[in-house]
């Protein structure tokens, strides 16, 4: 079987303030993205976003139609932000068209009845394909994207141990998209934390990928509300979701990069609810 996923549910926050580590990790966590020659997918019930990863090597893959769709075609009520995060480069078809992704370049597909595959132009030196999708209520254009499209915003210090660049690579100031929004952050060497200081947007819901970690090292997630924060230690190649009702931040031990992606009501990306530092317990 090429194609693997499953379903996560929604969770309360006054339920999950009482989760112990497994149950967190179980919830939130996704562990597995690449494996050779599958494509896998979990299908999470916060803004019903699926989170996905493929990884072709002796062939090409597709995106199949995953029972919960129930639909002919994955994007045929779905849109689809993709990234190449492997150093090796990529082809994704779409119907008729092939659009070929070097490494940290992504790909908007609009939602229409056509056929999605995955492949890799070097087997010894394969793509990997970061997926995040949301449901659409009309078609955009494909189209896609490079850093040197992005919106970018450099942020932070290295005295505050955060200095980065955000590249809103998939947002509404690039292109037209329905509901989903997606970019990449990228950290200085020296720095480890992001998105400080921490917040929430109870409009949307998030999912985080983090990878540019050596192997030896890794991520520490945060999570939860202001006043109940919990973490996961994560690896490299690994996503965490993110509720609507929770923080998303993280510290490593080294700098990294990490994919952002939000469903939900509002594109905006300004759309926050800011705490201190000093708040968070």
């Amino acid at each position: 079987m090429k194609t693997h996923y499953e379903i996560r549910y929604a969770s309360n926050p006054v339920d999950a303030k009482s989760y112990d580590t497994a149950r967190l990790r179980h919830d939130f966590l996704i562990e597995t993205l690449f494996a050779k020659d599958e494509v896998h997918m979990v299908y999470s019930m916060y803004d019903r976003m699926i989170v996905g990863g493929a990884m072709p090597v002796d062939e090409c893959l597709p995106l199949e139609a995953i029972d919960p769709l129930k639909a002919p075609h994955f994007l045929t009520r779905r849109e689809i932000g993709i990234f190449n995060v492997g150093h090796g480069t990529g082809i994704v078809r779409v119907g008729g068209q092939s659009y070929e992704l070097a490494y940290k370049e992504a790909l908007y597909l609009g939602a229409g009845d056509r056929e999605v595959t995955f492949c890799s132009k070097d087997k010894n030196s394969p793509a990997l394909f970061y997926f995040n999708s949301t449901t659409a209520h009309c078609t955009y254009p494909d189209r896609k994207v490079t850093k040197a499209d992005a919106v970018v915003a450099h942020m932070g210090s290295l005295e505050g141990s955060n200095e980065r660049n955000i590249n809103k690579m998939l947002v509404n100031q690039v292109l037209p998209t329905c509901q989903l929004q997606m970019g990449m952050t990228e950290l200085a060497v020296g720095s480890v934390w992001n998105t400080m200081p921490a917040h929430v947007h109870s409009r949307r819901m998030e999912a985080y990928f983090y990878f540019d970690l050596p192997e030896d090292q890794a991520v520490c997630h945060f999570m939860g509300e202001v006043q109940e924060t919990r973490h996961i230690w994560m690896r490299g190649n690994q996503a965490v979701l993110s509720p609507e009702w929770s923080i998303h931040s993280a510290a490593a031990t080294h700098n990294y990069t990490f994919i952002w992606g939000m469903g939900g009501e509002n594109l905006d990306y300004g759309d926050q609810d800011f705490s201190l530092i000093t708040d968070l317990k």
